[in-house]
């Protein structure tokens, strides 16, 4: 049936394509909510089978092979729905009991954010404020039915695959609550997971020390922010670099694997461009490689280095957000970020280079290669053997 004249006009009008648009929007929100929603429904019932089988044998004395009884009777006994081979029960076993079991609860309790701030759950009773034996058993309790209602929430935002991937390539409890909110916050998937446990972003958002001057140049809540944003080290042995290269060589290469780099860098960042211009009076500066983060709402310029750190690089980065906060800087936008990116770095001429510097510079190196070579494997000492025997020889020059 062909439309009429007022139809046509109706339909190709721009309220009309943006009333559609809208609906689209709705659809596809209430598509995503809906799938949320039965992936919560069947990871909770996941966990109640797994806490099922724990409590029954605890309680009951079963050995492993209800396990296998499990699944085969629920096999027969619901055969459309897919989900209870043997193997799948035992991980449903485990899940519980992993994220169940005191050890993981009282560990879990002690996991900090980048800054080791505050803890995602609540403290142990061990390090509250001495007090009586009662009101340390309350708190015990407390933190304990918090943790029971933190934990089936958190598990219950993940897929099942990536459960079972957190499972098998992890052990450490904060490390896989580390994973579990990352992946709830930023929806990762199941291949990105992996690739970040691979690149071990974890140890290098938590357990690396990371030098800036972000607590000294910017208000506290945005230091935090700024801190949580920037990690310790990037592994950059996606760019498949085996040689020496020149500074404008890595850059076309991270140009090259854009979608890699922002993997790397994070959730949040938005490229602005590479090369990018500034004057000041007749004269052009350019900055290597130029991003807006979403969430912390400011500018942040990378430079690259192909070499070790030198502290003049902090006073050029310096003088960069300077112009970048005078010229690119936007209504309503937070103070511009320097990261500067170096194959190597001393950590002590770093904090001395960025003391007296008035604009949060951060500065990290990069990692071509995540694993040595097996012929070189080893027979190299580590980074912290190598700070250790530094730390034992500087006391002894100073004694001479």
């Amino acid at each position: 049936m062909k439309k009429s004249v007022k139809e046509s006009i109706m339909t190709n009008s721009q309220d009309y394509r943006q009333f559609i648009e809208d609906l689209k929007t709705r659809v596809l929100s209430a598509r995503t909510s809906a799938a949320r929603a039965v992936n919560r429904d069947l990871i909770l019932l996941y966990w109640d089978i797994g806490c099922g089988i724990v409590e029954k044998q605890k309680r009951l004395g079963w050995g492993d092979a209800v396990v296998e009884s499990v699944a085969s009777d629920l096999q027969r006994a619901v055969p459309g729905m897919t989900g209870f081979s043997p193997r799948n029960v035992w991980y449903m076993r485990r899940l519980y009991e992993t994220y169940s079991e005191p050890t993981f609860l009282s560990q879990s309790g002690r996991e900090t954010d980048q800054r080791g701030a505050h803890a995602i759950l609540p403290q142990p009773v061990a390090e509250l404020d001495a007090g009586s034996k009662r009101r340390q058993l309350a708190a015990k309790k407390e933190t304990v039915e918090a943790s029971n209602q933190f934990l089936p929430q958190l598990v219950a935002e993940i897929p099942w695959g990536h459960h079972r991937l957190i499972l098998d390539k992890l052990a450490e409890p904060v490390a896989r609550i580390f994973y579990l909110r990352a992946t709830a916050q930023f929806g990762w998937s199941r291949n990105v997971l992996l690739h970040q446990i691979k690149a071990q972003a974890y140890e290098r958002a938590v357990k690396e020390k990371k030098i800036n001057n972000f607590p000294l140049a910017l208000p506290e809540h945005l230091a935090e922010q700024a801190e949580e944003m920037m990690k310790s080290s990037y592994s950059l042995d996606f760019l498949g670099i085996r040689q020496a290269v020149k500074e404008r060589e890595l850059e076309d290469r991270l140009i090259s694997r854009l979608q890699a780099f922002l993997l790397e860098l994070g959730y949040g960042f938005c490229f602005v461009g590479r090369q990018h211009r500034l004057t000041l009076g007749k004269k052009e500066y350019f900055v290597d490689l130029l991003f807006y983060h979403r969430f912390l709402k400011a500018l942040v310029a990378f430079e690259l280095k192909v070499g070790p750190f030198e502290p003049e690089h902090a006073g050029k980065m310096d003088f960069y957000l300077n112009l970048l906060n005078d010229q690119e800087r936007g209504e309503g936008d937070q103070p511009s970020i320097g990261i500067i990116l170096c194959a190597e770095k001393d950590d002590i001429e770093v904090e001395y280079a960025l003391r007296t510097k008035a604009n949060p510079i951060g500065v990290a190196a990069y990692q071509l290669q995540s694993k040595l070579p097996a012929t070189l494997k080893g027979k190299l000492p580590t980074a912290k053997q190598l700070s250790d025997v530094v730390r034992a020889v500087l006391p002894e020059k100073a004694e001479r």
